[in-house]
């Protein structure tokens, strides 16, 4: 019986257990990546919202141009700071990171 036991610890030592990591090693790097679908939709979000930008820009401009002081009358109770365009491209950049995850987890179902 000590024999059988060494061979199965052998076993479970030398083709087991690396097999057993491998396994889950290939499910996470399989895992970890964005799909075509995931890329495309990713790619419409990213031009969807570059669009979005342009077009604020342009309804910024024609009402400063209308009437400069149109932002305090929006918003009297603010100063008349807004976002910069690089702090909005953060939160674009993290929505879409939100997306991409919520896209892998569905996926992972």
């Amino acid at each position: 019986m000590d024999s059988f036991a060494a061979v199965l610890v052998v076993a479970t030592l030398f083709i087991g257990l690396p097999w057993l990591i491998m396994h889950y090693v290939t499910r996470w790097k399989t895992a970890a990546t964005l799909t075509g679908g995931d890329e495309r939709l990713l790619e419409e979000l990213h031009d969807l919202a570059r669009r979005l930008d342009d077009r604020m820009c342009s309804i910024e401009r024609i009402m400063t141009a209308e009437n400069p002081n149109w932002r305090q009358q929006c918003a009297p109770d603010q100063s008349n700071v807004l976002p910069s365009h690089d702090s909005l491209d953060m939160d674009l950049d993290a929505e879409l990171a939100r997306l991409a995850e919520r896209s892998r987890v569905r996926e992972a179902r």
